[in-house]
């Protein structure tokens, strides 16, 4: 018998389309000469990213549950505590518009992804347009409920 190789989707790719999907955009943020309506949308995909690498996050560490390995998997969520904390926090400054605090709250994000090589840029515009009116929009439904 041979061994069963994995090639689908797994957390971990997802996880890395994610980081590569912020350190780009972290890229270009910082080439901008002004904080235009793009701008704006790129930090609400920000957001919507770094969402997405703690769910995958949490779907890697309930996997390191099941085996039993729960020393792993509270390490891995340890790890990783400060995406879902700045996904909230830059979340909240794109819904209220307070952008005057964005600089400082992405400045504190170059770090974490200091380890992603980038020699093309490979997400286009099509990728952040829409993404504030999304959250903003998500922020409304969760008001109203």
């Amino acid at each position: 018998m041979s061994r069963i190789v994995r090639t689908g989707d797994t957390p971990a790719k997802r996880r890395n389309a994610h980081r590569r999907s912020c350190a780009e955009v972290l890229r270009l943020l910082a080439e901008k000469t002004a904080f235009d309506d793009e701008a704006k949308d790129m930090a609400a995909f920000l957001v919507f990213n770094l969402r997405g690498i703690g769910e995958t996050i949490e779907q890697s560490a309930f996997a390191w549950d099941d085996r039993n390995y729960w020393k792993k998997a509270e390490a891995l969520r340890h790890k990783w505590l400060w995406t879902s904390k700045k996904a909230e926090e830059i979340g909240q400054i794109v819904v209220e518009g307070k952008w005057q605090l964005f600089p400082p709250q992405i400045m504190e994000l170059f770090p974490h992804f200091s380890d992603v090589n980038i020699s093309t840029i490979t997400r286009g515009p099509d990728w952040w347009v829409g993404a504030r009116r999304a959250l903003v929009k998500e922020a409304e439904e969760k008001r109203s409920t």
